[in-house]
């Protein structure tokens, strides 16, 4: 259960928690440079002083500085919001070495440079939308399908920079302009103004950029409705995730969470019960533990994981994410909310989360651009469930629009068990009574839910 001073609300420009991640080197045995090495503690900077590497280098001295690297990373939103209020749920890499860093160090047969500390970088160090399409079968989709769809994103405060950053991060990656004067991008306030906006914020801008910057990657054929809410309180953003829907979006994405509370079920009727509507939620990175809205009946609660290249026929591998026993994908039995009808898991009697998932790890984080984060201008590299929420929205969005009955939150369980998910059978958030509540297996788990995508067709009605 998350605490916090009565003034939480008001501190919503803070950088919370510090946290490091071992670095997963699948991407080695792709390329053909030996096997995976296991995570060390080394620091960046012992990694540099005892190997300074400035010409080609054998692949057993790449695994070896491989097998030291880490990241270190922080969240730009307040980690213990007020009763009423929620945190963002992404994670900004500080320092160390990405996945992605690793894997392009391999194929050209040099060291993996390193991220600086709290620097943003000239080039993208993170997962792009080719990589991320590839990993979950969307290649073809992402050329064709999305066109007259719209995709919201809901968040807290102002991102200043918020059309420019998506047009430079598209601009750098090949993709069609989306700009408010084509009609592809239009930010607005809770009441639906395009004049009338929250204050700006730095730390939800990193947000805001992460969410635009991963439903180009998935459909960037798709249209993108920002919808900024006053302030971090349930109230405003559920009054945010109602205008999107007032306003056209039929995908909704939501990267934030808070504790499960009794007022929860009230959020549910008042905020998230839109048929006919796909509204995706973080689980948390607070790894084993449920929150609300991901907890929510109405919601496609999205979980996140570690996500690596491989030799195998799908080219990548995933596993749960976890840091730490405080870090990785939330899951969890909701205190509150009752089960729906399509969930049939026996352990809990109410709400299991999660539904899904996707990437999250930060050290197999993504690619975002954002020019008004609290450390500066640049590519930074992300994870977090939140960014495993927009990338899910984007996949029901490339799937087509959901019927008019419809809760979309219950596709994936008529393809359970199918090859139109990639079930995820390692890894933990944690330890529970109930296994699965945070351990992966086979088939249903809480932290991955019934897996990742695999194409489009466990996102279709």
């Amino acid at each position: 259960m998350r605490t916090s001073p009565p003034n939480s609300q008001s501190t919503h420009g803070r950088w919370r928690r510090i946290g490091t991640a071992a670095v997963a080197t699948a991407a080695l045995a792709l390329a053909g440079l030996g096997t995976a090495a296991q995570a060390g503690a080394a620091t960046p900077a012992s990694l540099n002083a005892t190997s300074k590497v400035t010409a080609k280098v054998s692949a057993q001295a790449i695994a070896a500085q491989v097998a030291k690297a880490h990241v270190t990373y922080t969240s730009p939103c307040d980690a213990t919001p007020a009763k009423g209020f929620a945190s963002c749920n992404a994670l900004r890499v500080t320092s160390g070495t990405t996945a992605f860093q690793e894997e392009q160090a391999a194929k050209k047969g040099v060291a993996p440079a390193t991220i600086k500390p709290n620097a943003t970088a000239a080039t993208p160090t993170g997962y792009g939308p080719s990589d991320l399409q590839s990993a979950y079968g969307l290649t073809s989709a992402a050329a064709s399908n999305g066109s007259g769809e719209t995709i919201a994103i809901v968040d807290a405060y102002d991102d200043p920079n918020a059309a420019a950053d998506l047009a430079t991060y598209r601009s750098y990656y090949g993709l069609s302009a989306c700009t408010v004067a084509n009609g592809c991008f239009k930010k607005v306030g809770q009441t639906g103004s395009t004049t009338s906006l929250p204050a700006a914020d730095s730390g939800w801008a990193g947000e805001i950029s992460l969410d635009l910057d991963m439903a180009s990657a998935i459909c960037p054929n798709c249209n993108i409705l920002l919808v900024e809410a006053t302030s971090s309180s349930m109230a405003n953003l559920g009054t945010a995730v109602n205008r999107a829907v007032t306003m056209g979006a039929k995908f909704v994405s939501n990267s934030y969470g808070g504790s499960e509370s009794s007022s929860d079920t009230s959020y549910d009727s008042s905020y998230f019960n839109h048929p006919g509507v796909a509204i995706t939620v973080s689980s948390g990175d607070e790894a084993y533990g449920a929150e609300y809205p991901a907890a929510s009946k109405y919601v496609t609660a999205v979980g996140g994981t570690k996500l690596s290249t491989s030799s195998t026929s799908r080219g990548w591998t995933e596993s749960v994410w976890k840091t730490n026993s405080t870090e990785g994908t939330g899951s969890g039995c909701s205190a509150y909310d009752a089960k729906p009808t399509w969930q049939t898991d026996t352990g809990c009697t109410k709400r299991t989360i999660a539904d899904v998932s996707a990437v999250a790890d930060p050290a197999t984080g993504v690619s975002v651009y954002d020019s008004y984060g609290a450390d500066g201008t640049g590519w930074n590299t992300y994870g977090g469930t939140s960014a495993s929420s927009p990338i899910i929205a984007s996949v029901y969005a490339l799937a087509g629009t959901p019927g008019s009955s419809d809760y979309p939150a219950s596709y994936p369980y008529a393809a359970a068990g199918t090859s139109a998910l990639n079930d995820v059978t390692s890894g933990n958030n944690g330890t529970c009574s109930t296994s699965y509540f945070c351990t992966a297996g086979s088939g249903y788990d809480g932290p991955t839910g019934w897996g990742t995508p695999e194409g489009l067709s466990a996102f279709t009605g």
